[in-house]
This record gives C-alpha cells, sequence and structure tokens, in this order.
C-alpha cells in the first residue's frame, strides 16, 4: 500500500508480468484496488479543473490537458516519439533482483537449475516477508518432491515449457495431479509436498514463498532425510 509503480516494454516481444498480492483489505476482497492518476479511470479526473488547476499551479488549457489528455484505462499503446527514462542503475539490490545473477544456483547437468531468492540475497523481501524460487528443468527431468517445512504457501506460475505436477497432503492423500504448461498458476497450501516433472520440451516454474526465509524439506535426494537413515530404517 501507498506504492505507485509503472511499467513499460520498449522492446519488440511481448512481456508478461505476474502480480501477487494480499487483497484482503481491498474494497472487493480477492481483487485488487487500482488507484489510476492518469486516464480514464484516474482520480484526477473526478475533480474540477479549478481544483486541478490550483494543485499543481497550471492555468485552465493545462490542466485541462492533464485530465484529458490520456484516454487509456490499464494498458496503454504509446504514441510514436514518447520516449520514456532508462533504468536507474542505483536501484538495482534495493528492490529488483536477476536470478541469472543470484548466488548459490543449484545445478544439475541433464536435469536443470534451481535459483534461489531469499532475504539474504534481496534484504527488501524480509520487510514483506516473501522469498522466490526458479526452478528450470530440462526435458523429462524431475524435481524431487518437497515441503516447506515452516509452513509457508507457495504460489507458482509456469512461464515456460509444459509437464505434470502433483501435490500431496496430508495423510498421503493425493490434492492435484495435473497436467500444466505456460501461463498456467497453482497453489501449494502449508506442509503440502510438491513434485514436478517436465516433459520431452522442458519445463519453467517461478514460485514465491510466504516467507523471506523458508525452510524447505526434500523427500528424496542427497539432502532428504532419507539418506542420514539408516539403512534398516529407510528400507
Amino acid at each position: 500500500m501507498g506504492v505507485v509503480s509503472w511499467w513499460f516494454n520498449g522492446g519488440d516481444s511481448d512481456a508478461v508480468i505476474v502480480f501477487l498480492g494480499d487483497s484482503s483489505k481491498a474494497l472487493v476482497p480477492g481483487q485488487f484496488t487500482y488507484f489510476f492518476v492518469a486516464g480514464v479511470l484516474g482520480l484526477l479526473a473526478g475533480f474540477q479543473s479549478d481544483f486541478v488547476d490550483k494543485t499543481f499551479g497550471l492555468d485552465e488549457k493545462e490542466s485541462e490537458d492533464v485530465v484529458t489528455s490520456q484516454q487509456g484505462a490499464l494498458l496503454v499503446k504509446l504514441d510514436q516519439g514518447i520516449k520514456f527514462p532508462e533504468p536507474s542503475c542505483h536501484t538495482k539490490g534495493k528492490l529488483y533482483a536477476n536470478f541469472d545473477d543470484v548466488s548459490g544456483k543449484v545445478v544439475v547437468k541433464c536435469g536443470g537449475t534451481i535459483s534461489s531468492l531469499t532475504e539474504k540475497n534481496l534484504l527488501v523481501l524480509s520487510e514483506i516477508g516473501l522469498s522466490a524460487k526458479f526452478v528450470k528443468l530440462e526435458g523429462s527431468a524431475m524435481l524431487a518432491s518437497s515441503y516447506v517445512a515452516d509452513g509457508s504457501v507457495q504460489k507458482c506460475y509456469v512461464g515456460k515449457g509444459s509437464g505434470r505436477i502433483k501435490v500431496v497432503g496430508s495423510e498421503g492423500k493425493p490434492a492435484l495431479h495435473s497436467k500444466v504448461e505456460e501461463g498456467d498458476l497453482f497453489i501449494v497450501p502449508q506442509f503440502y509436498a510438491l513434485g514436478e516433472i517436465a516433459n520431452d520440451c522442458g519445463l519453467e516454474v517461478f514460485s514465491v514463498t510466504t516467507s523471506s526465509k523458508p525452510v524447505f524439506g526434500h523427500l528424496a535426494g542427497n539432502t532428504s532425510i532419507v539418506v542420514i537413515c539408516k539403512p534398516g530404517i529407510s528400507s
């Protein structure tokens, strides 16, 4: 709350942005409440010109342009010749991070990569209580079943490729077993385990966890609890 942002795609390809947030205090719970500054849905459009005049120190013609020149609502196609400022380098590391730059990336030959972003990499995450993970599986690769031991919830978005996911709850009961593809979004409730298998084309999943320093547990693999159990126990 209290933050203004704008997004601009200056390239030739499409950009996909996934917004996640708490809407419990929204005007309509479950939906985002937007406050637009400009455009047909902008707050300034609801004020008479004399209010805009005095607010910004403009004359009548200038205030009219401020209120009516932008006829777009949410997504706006810019006119030719309009330029936006270049990104500010000094903000990197404060509110922005690139998964390609994240230290501690896990790389498995012929398997894929796992990149994690926590408060250790991006301090601002500690203030909002979130972390992120980017899993890139190569064709027919699998991510060992895991769960968040601290009771956090995972929100997962399939950014590329396709595959199968399985979510299992308490008492070993399956909660979700589904094919997923680019653009799908699914939720892993607290204390539920998640397994992912990529199709031949591979699978990329971006997930947000409701903890700035989540504790993951794995049901199989070199980091699982099964490895440290004695043979008689694990068998």
